[in-house]
């Protein structure tokens, strides 16, 4: 082995350098982590830990804004110690005495913080929460990409079952299509769909095989598409004179959400603002299997603002819009009536219902800034009611954890806020706010949703002028998805990609058919024609009106002059309009004209009243 060894560097020696494949550089996995690492934003001054060491203050701030978990280096010891070597592990105790706890050397590790401190307020430590979201839920939240493109506020989002493709709709009309297998760093879409014009998209949805999708817009019409984007269907719209909604065909006004049987993979449902629930079969778009209208209190019509199946698809709730929540159960001879109604849940529209998987509990999300946890065998009264969570899109949505220990809900960006939209995290046991994560500082997270196979969790955002998906992920408990395509770099253009067009010149084509002349020769032709090439004649500034020299406004130099010069005066102005046309009279009784001398001998004479004038004056 070792004379082929030599035989091979000596041959090796005979050829260049750069002689064969080249081994290409790699960039190492933690160096595209770390370039996607979340930042902590540090808001909070010293000021917000009266009674934290300087050396704990420290502690926290490498802890909040740590990229690479490092230790600081530590503080100037006061005291020095009777050994000069540092103390390696927790620090011994200090002797009983008044004085104040100081460290007394070289300490590794963060200190423990000192008695009396504000350590446990959920204001004054948010990252402290952060560890324990990561010893106990294990929430993937180091590491953070985004998926632009979207020119609006992204308010759908749909990942299939495997996690390999996402879904993305936006109230710019558009929906992107992104693959985490063939994406590259650079987080492009490979196809984007308008599947309504003019109509913003309120929910996306996939089959339960990932092979359809379902697209609900703001139209009375949903679409069907396969996995590439390709349109399968467009549900029928109703009739819009028919009053009684069971007798229409489809929704006769804009759809407001929608979602896929999760067992069946050929129904779907709707629901719209002609205020009807119906259960479509994706098989036959010209005619719905069920029509679910909800009970009300008074006759009329209104809008089922959101739908939402359970998790077996054996339930159907919907949020209505005076504030009720109506849940259907589907058993044969099953109708329009409600088998739960929970009447006034909601001061304003319910934008998002979401059902655990054991059915006890339900979710929903309102216009009002709440969300509120129902028990399903206890509908009198809210198990909880969590506040002050700001919502002004109507696809705001709720979802679980993949472990169901977790639920979380987006908010959206207020006026004077200066944390921008949050994703908000609240255990389901003990019912209470776990946590707060900053999504964007200027925008509103409006769905979201976790990924149980990718461990991923996704919250998509925007404004007015953009709009984008953020995904965030762990390395060390996140699967796929974000790590294949952070990883993949974008491939390099070669010279086979550049296509140089042919140009094919035909001088005796018909002029129809003719390629336009380059603008050179455009240009030399119009030179040489006397027409085109004569200057134009430069507008007049002098004396004169309308090009003129001599005029003014309305009249010849000549009655401008005597008008000036009062020889012509105007006393048209100064005449009584009576004694001027009486001036007249006896030229029209003496040569009348037109009508008057077919009357002349049956006329009456004319008598005329005298003037006012000399009557005053007596």
């Amino acid at each position: 082995m070792e004379e082929d060894g030599e035989i091979y560097d000596g041959a090796r020696a005979e050829f260049p350098i750069s002689f064969g494949k080249q081994s290409k550089s790699q960039t190492p996995l933690e160096t595209i982590h770390n370039a996607t690492r979340r930042s902590v934003p540090n808001s909070k001054t010293a000021n917000d830990f009266p009674s934290v060491s300087s050396s704990s203050k420290q502690w926290l701030q490498s802890v909040r804004s740590s990229k690479n978990p490092t230790p600081l280096p530590p503080p100037p010891p006061s005291p020095p110690l009777h050994d000069d070597s540092p103390l390696v592990g927790p620090p011994p105790p200090p002797p009983h005495n008044d004085e104040k706890e100081e460290d007394d050397g070289d300490m590794i590790g963060p200190p423990p913080p000192p008695p009396g401190s504000n350590l446990d307020d959920s204001d004054s430590d948010e990252d402290s929460d952060q560890d324990l979201l990561g010893n106990r839920f294990r929430i993937p939240l180091s590491n953070e990409i985004v998926l632009k493109g979207h020119t609006k506020v992204v308010s759908a989002l749909a990942v299939d079952h495997s996690g390999s493709r996402v879904l993305s709709g936006s109230y710019d009309y558009m929906v992107r299509m992104y693959d985490f297998q063939g994406m590259s760093s650079r987080l492009q879409s490979f196809r984007q769909l308008e599947p309504s014009e003019g109509h913003q998209i309120r929910n996306l949805s996939w089959s339960p095989t990932a092979d359809r999708f379902l697209c609900v817009t703001g139209s009375a019409q949903a679409k069907i598409y396969d996995r590439d984007g390709l349109t399968l269907g467009e549900f029928i719209k109703g009739d819009m004179y028919i009053r009684d909604l069971k007798n229409t065909k489809g929704h006769i006004t804009g759809l407001t959400c929608g979602e896929w049987h999760p067992k069946n993979k050929e129904t779907i449902l709707t629901s719209s603002e002609d205020g009807s629930l119906r259960i479509w079969d994706v098989n036959d778009f010209t005619s719905q299997k069920q029509v679910i209208k909800p009970k009300l209190a008074r006759p009329g019509r209104v809008p089922v603002t959101t739908c939402a199946w359970d998790h077996d698809g054996k339930c159907i709730g919907g949020g209505i819009g005076d504030g009720s929540i109506q849940i259907w159960s589907i058993k044969p001879g099953w109708g329009s009536r409600p088998d739960i109604h929970i009447e006034k849940c909601h001061e304003d529209d319910i934008t998002s219902l979401k059902f655990s998987t054991d059915g006890r509990i339900l979710l929903s999300r309102s216009f009002d800034d709440s969300l509120k946890v129902w028990d399903l065998r206890k509908t009198k009264e809210a198990l909880k009611v969590f506040k002050e969570l700001p919502n002004h899109y109507g696809q705001t949505n709720v979802g679980f954890s993949p472990d169901e220990q977790l639920f979380f809900t987006g908010t959206s960006l207020e006026r004077d806020s200066s944390t921008g939209g949050l994703l908000c995290f609240f255990d389901r046991v003990n019912l209470e706010l776990v946590s707060k994560v900053g999504i964007s500082p200027t925008s509103s997270v409006v769905q979201c949703s976790w990924h149980p196979k990718l461990n991923q969790i996704f919250a998509t955002v925007g404004d007015k002028s953009q709009g984008g998906t953020h995904i965030l992920y762990d390395p060390t408990i996140s699967e796929r998805g974000a790590l294949v395509c952070v990883a993949r770099a974008p491939r390099k253009k070669s010279v086979d990609d550049f296509e140089a067009n042919p140009v094919i010149h035909n001088p005796h084509a018909l002029p129809l058919f003719r390629d336009q002349p380059s603008r050179k020769r455009q240009r030399e032709k119009v030179l040489k024609d006397p027409l085109k090439s004569h200057k134009p004649e430069l507008p007049m500034t002098g004396p004169g009106f309308g090009g003129r020299v001599g005029t003014s406004q309305g009249s010849l130099l000549t009655q401008y002059l005597l008008k000036k010069g009062g020889l012509i005066k105007e006393t048209w102005m100064d005449e009584d309009p009576r004694e001027a046309i009486l001036k007249y009279a006896d030229v029209a009784a003496k040569e009348p004209k037109f009508i008057a001398p077919a009357y002349a001998e049956t006329q009456p004479e004319p008598l005329f009243a005298k003037s006012d004038s000399e009557d005053e004056e007596k």
